[in-house]
Parts: structure tokens; C-alpha cells; sequence
């Protein structure tokens, strides 16, 4: 339709068309805006354990990662992984992030938190003083035991195997201390054992390795610990692992552990799930003393269900938009994106249609008294008897009127003549009919 055609149209079809197409944009964001996310957080809170331990030591190392990319991680110091579950589930916290083992939370209680990543195992550590060599937990009956400190991870993960092996504070003396305070009292000789969980780098378990005086023990039943608790892993610490030169330890020590994760609260954002999954590889991908290279960040189940977009990241890795582009360019090209595709799915045909809306309200004007000239066209040619000639009459000159009075663009003036020379047809057919009639009377 040329320009001189738009001209032509009235203000109330142009006003009809431009509505029509408002109404499609604004559809068009509707939809955009139902999966459009908020821009990322600029900070997360992450908890993480105490001083002496790997989780510490790590949260710093993912502090430095993501600041390169703008994101600030607040470090919020804890007694353990048992605590930064309880800041998780706790809706009034700011916790998001946070270290957590395999083996204190069951999903039922987990409240919707899940898994990002597994990062590394955690052995379970059994230091004692004994002439006797110990090798089931079953012998520490009778014992005056370390089993953590309230809160931390290795209160929770100890405790159910404890009980298990029918060690319990009726036929023992378990004391809720753990980290130096263990390892201090353990050496003075006010405890028999102490129960360590965490990473061979941890600084206390290798300063409890280079003791002497303290002895760790193999466990002889570590298969059945793997059949009756999910998250519990059989692991193996070489001879010499530690320290090849002073032997550490003197020979293969057999260990059960679970591993550590990386676990988020629901709805973290998936740009951010992306940089701390990013840093996890970059910090965990390494062999280590139980760890096959590239078996870490791993997505298999510990005891929490795997985030989507973990499962996602792992699978296809970032987007080829924050492959090439910096972190928060390519989050607002992300964002740009899903905001403008649906527009353009929508806009691009409305464009195309939209004059095709316009022809057909031309259109319509002069087709809808058709529809009248062929009722009045029917009429006149099978009426019998007393002809309503006036009103034929009357009808045309209406009609012609109507059509006259029709702007129409220059394009579709033809119709508008044809529908006048239809007209006149009509008025020749009744003319005709009456000189008929008059004729045969």
C-alpha cells in the first residue's frame, strides 16, 4: 500500500492499526517478562567452618575467584557444616552458599536446599592412644572420645555411626570438642581418641599425622559401612601419602569418608551457580591424595538433590555468551536477549500483517453493502405481483450514497466502481422488471 493509499484512510482505521500492533508489543513483553530473571546479586553470603579448617581456607579461595568477575563473597565463619545447614534453612538468615559433608542432612529435612557440586572427600579420622591397635569403632566402647563440637560437621556425621557400632554415653565418655581443643586434649592424655573429619590438607589432621605418640586406624569394615550408609565412600591412604620422607603413614591405611559439597539455597541465580561452578573446577579439578583428576566438581547425588542448572553447567558448560564476553556484559546480553526475542517473534510477523488489516478494513467498507445489493438483486428478480418499486428505488440511491460518500485509497478504486456499476445494474433490473410487468398488464 504506497503512501498516497495510507493518506486515504481514515483516522479511526489508522488509529485501529496502531492499537492493534501496541497490543502485540505489550503481549510481547508479557510473555518476555515471564521468563526474564532479575539481574544477578553482586554479593553472595557464603558459610563456611572454622579457622583451623579446609572449608576457611577455601572460602577464600572463591572470594578471590569471583571477585574478579565484580561478585563480592562474604565469608561468614561457622562451627561447621552442621551450622551452615541450620543458616540455610533458616529463612531469616542471608546464608546462600555454604560447605556442607555428605551425611548430616537427609533430604526430607534439607528443605529444598541443594547440591551444586561435590568438591573433594572427607576421610574420617580415628586418632587414638592405645597399646592396642583399634581397627572398629566398636573397641572405642569404654574410651573417652572426641566427637566434635557442637555444629560442626563432625559432631553430625560421628554420632549415627556411634550408635551404629553401639558406642553410646552409657558405656562411654563423649565429649563435644573437636579441632585443637581434640587434638591438645587427645595429646595430654585427657582423651583416648579423637574424631576428625576433613581433607588430608586439613592443619590439624596433619598435625595429628606427624604425632608419634598417635595412632590411626584402618578400618577393617569400611565395605559394610558403604552398604548401610549411601553417602559413605571406602577410601584407601597409601603408604608414604603424607610425607615420603618420614614414612606418613607407615603403611596402607583403609578409611571411610563422604565427600564435600558445595550447596546453594533454591533460586540462586543461574549466572551465579555458573561463576561458583567455574571456580570449583578451577579449584577442585586436580588429583589429590583420594581424588582422581577431573573426578571433582562432580554432579552424582550425595545425600541432597542436584541443582538443575549444576546438572545444565555440567553437561554444556557456560553459554557461548559468557564464553567470549565479560561476566556482566554477557549477563545483560542474556537478559537483552530474552527480552527482545519473544518482541521480535512477534513483531516481525504483526509487521507483515498489518497491512494486510489495513486492505481488509478498506475492504470491508465497500463489501459490506454487497451483501444488501444482493438481497435487494434477489428480491427484484423473483417478487411477483405488486412490485415495491419505491423502495427498490429508494434502497439504491441509499446505497449509491453510501458508496459515494466511501474514501477509498487509489488502489482499490476499482472495487468501489464496480460495486456503482453493480448498482446500476440493479436499478436497470428494476426498471426493466416494472416495463414488463406494465407490458404484459
Amino acid at each position: 500500500m504506497s503512501s498516497d493509499d495510507l493518506a486515504t484512510l481514515t483516522r479511526r482505521d489508522k488509529r485501529r492499526g496502531i492499537l492493534l500492533v501496541l497490543a502485540l508489543i505489550a503481549v510481547a513483553f508479557w510473555v518476555s517478562a515471564q521468563f526474564l530473571q532479575p539481574a544477578p546479586a553482586r554479593r553472595i553470603v557464603l558459610a563456611s567452618g572454622a579457622g583451623f579448617g579446609l572449608y576457611h581456607q577455601y572460602a577464600e579461595r572463591y572470594r578471590q575467584a569471583l571477585a574478579r568477575d565484580g561478585v563480592v563473597v562474604e565469608e561468614r565463619m561457622t562451627a561447621g557444616a552442621a551450622e551452615n545447614l541450620r543458616l540455610l534453612l533458616d529463612p531469616k538468615s542471608d546464608v546462600q552458599v555454604a560447605f556442607l559433608q555428605g551425611g548430616i542432612a537427609d533430604t526430607a529435612r534439607a528443605g529444598g536446599v541443594e547440591m551444586l557440586a561435590s568438591l573433594y572427600y572427607e576421610p574420617l579420622w580415628v586418632f587414638y592412644r592405645s597399646a592396642q591397635t583399634l581397627t572398629k569403632l566398636t573397641q572405642l566402647q569404654g574410651q573417652r572420645i572426641a566427637i566434635g563440637a557442637e555444629g560442626s560437621g563432625t559432631r553430625a556425621f560421628v554420632l549415627p555411626l556411634l550408635a551404629f557400632n553401639a558406642v553410646s554415653t552409657e558405656n562411654a565418655t563423649l565429649v563435644p570438642v573437636g579441632g585443637d581443643a581434640a587434638l591438645s586434649a587427645l595429646e595430654a592424655g585427657d582423651l583416648d581418641a579423637a574424631l576428625l573429619v576433613g581433607g588430608v590438607q586439613t592443619p590439624i589432621i596433619l598435625k595429628a599425622l606427624h604425632d608419634p605418640a598417635l595412632k590411626l586406624m584402618s578400618f577393617a569394615r569400611a565395605d559394610a559401612y558403604t552398604r548401610r550408609f549411601p553417602y559413605i565412600t571406602k577410601l584407601t591412604l597409601p603408604a608414604g601419602t603424607v610425607d615420603f620422607a618420614l614414612n606418613i603413614p607407615e603403611q596402607d591405611v583403609v578409611l571411610i569418608g563422604t565427600k564435600a559439597m558445595l550447596v546453594a539455597r533454591p533460586g540462586l541465580h543461574p549466572a551465579l551457580v555458573d561463576l561458583l561452578l567455574d571456580a570449583a573446577r578451577d579449584l577442585h579439578s586436580r588429583q589429590g591424595d583420594f581424588e582422581d583428576a577431573g573426578e571433582f566438581p562432580g554432579i552424582a547425588p550425595v545425600d541432597l538433590p542436584v541443582s538443575g542448572d549444576a546438572e545444565r553447567h555440567k553437561r554444556f558448560g557456560p553459554s557461548f555468551i559468557h564464553r567470549v564476553l565479560p561476566f556482566w556484559v554477557a549477563t545483560f546480553v542474556e537478559r537483552l536477549v530474552i527480552l527482545l526475542l519473544p518482541l521480535i517473534v512477534i513483531l516481525i510477523p504483526a509487521i507483515n500483517f498489518f497491512p494486510q488489516f489495513l486492505r481488509w478494513r478498506v475492504r470491508s467498507r465497500v463489501y459490506r453493502w454487497y451483501g444488501e445489493l444482493a438481497l435487494l438483486e434477489r428480491d427484484v428478480a423473483t417478487r411477483k405481483g405488486e412490485l415495491p418499486v419505491e423502495k427498490w428505488l429508494h434502497d439504491l440511491d441509499r446505497i449509491e450514497r453510501a458508496v459515494e460518500g466511501i474514501r477509498t485509497p487509489t488502489s482499490f478504486a476499482s472495487e468501489a466502481y464496480t460495486l456503482r456499476e453493480h448498482i446500476g445494474l440493479v436499478r436497470r433490473a428494476v426498471l426493466a422488471k416494472v416495463e414488463t410487468q406494465a407490458a404484459a398488464s
